[in-house]
């Protein structure tokens, strides 16, 4: 694909990043940004954002992007792996080195969200997060960075009381240290204290937590229920929802989420924690039928069990009255237009890339 045709897929988003992102850009010109994480959901979007922001605005900024495999951005997006500001430096960041050179700002998303590793190598995956973070601070401060971002997760509260509509960041819950399970969980809270310990005039750490997703480059074959849902529909099959429908999430569309990146990395408080999602809730089984609908023609949703009478509800949504009221951030894409928005980026992308996106639109995963 080429660049021409995969930027105009994404127009409307990217135009959408940089109205909303424009003056904080600025801060970046003729700067450096490093982007660890780079091949993911995360990095991807970012990259896309940057390139976006750095040819318009004439920034001549540059970005390298740090992966274990920087060759899947070339299946990605070609365009990104082609852009001439943009570098990609091939490296683990629990034990790779990192990339030469002074860096003013410094994005840490390398942390895979895989219910998979979690549950086979719980320490692979505490590892990861703890000491890739430490070593991406440690770099950070070597090359002068001036600002860092950590994007961490909503796991860090723990179980989500059921009377509890909404989780903010003074919550003070938390998951269980002695259950391997919560490795992923106990990692990001780990890593946010490091970034903390690392905070100090001359740099500044922010935090972004972040909830569930929606938009292009997502996974379709992990276990996201939107992902499986939308992969059926793009099958136009019946959505099968594993589990009787009754946990509440809530999901911010790929663009409203890079500007809310962007805009912690430049304008938030240093020390400082910001929920990143949507708190529009609702229940699985409703967002099944919400995928079901959102394009014509309609398929039908089957839910494997009934819900227990009276069995607590599994929730899993952020209060963001801290993003709003300090940083002026909202949702702006509402929910079926992000199903819309995602359904249609990835069968324009299947059809014209074929190959790529096979993997995506036939696997399936648990709901989550």
């Amino acid at each position: 694909m080429n660049q021409a045709v995969a930027s105009n897929r994404l127009t409307d988003d990217l135009n959408h990043i940089l109205a909303r992102t424009e003056p904080l850009w600025h801060e970046l010109r003729g700067q450096r940004i490093l982007i660890t994480g780079a091949t993911g959901f995360f990095g991807c979007w970012l990259l896309e954002s940057f390139a976006w922001a750095n040819r318009r605005m004439n920034l001549n900024a540059r970005a390298v992007g740090l992966s274990r495999h920087p060759e899947l951005l070339a299946q990605k997006a070609p365009h990104l792996a082609q852009d001439p500001a943009i570098s990609l430096h091939a490296a683990d960041v629990r034990h790779g080195d990192f990339p030469q050179g002074a860096f003013s700002h410094v994005i840490h998303a390398a942390t895979e969200a895989s219910a998979t590793l979690n549950s086979e190598a719980p320490r692979v995956m505490f590892d990861t997060i703890v000491e890739g973070t430490r070593r991406a601070l440690q770099f950070s401060i070597a090359s002068s960075a001036a600002r860092f971002l950590f994007v961490s997760s909503g796991a860090v509260y723990g179980k989500q009381p059921p009377q509890l509509t909404h989780m903010s960041e003074s919550f003070n819950g938390g998951p269980d240290p002695l259950d391997p399970a919560n490795a992923y969980a106990e990692g990001k809270r780990a890593a946010e204290l490091l970034c903390a310990l690392a905070s100090s005039p001359r740099f500044a750490t922010t935090v972004a937590r972040c909830f569930a997703f929606a938009g292009p480059y997502m996974r379709l074959d992990a276990h996201f229920a939107i992902g499986n849902f939308i992969a059926d529909r793009l099958h136009d099959r019946t959505i099968r929802v594993q589990g009787d429908g009754s946990p509440v999430r809530s999901y911010l569309y790929a663009s409203d989420l890079v500007v809310w990146l962007w805009t912690i990395l430049f304008r938030g408080q240093p020390r400082r924690a910001y929920n990143v999602g949507s708190e529009e809730a609702l229940n699985i089984a409703t967002l099944a039928r919400e995928v079901a609908a959102a394009q014509p023609p309609e398929v039908d949703v089957d839910i494997a069990s009934m819900a227990a009478p009276g069995a607590p509800v599994h929730r899993y949504v952020p209060c963001t009255a801290r993003a709003r009221e300090e940083l002026g951030l909202r949702v702006e894409v509402p929910l079926r237009e992000a199903i819309c928005r995602t359904h249609a980026w990835f069968l324009g992308n299947a059809f014209s890339e074929p190959g790529i996106f096979t993997t995506a639109v036939t696997a399936r995963g648990s709901h989550a």
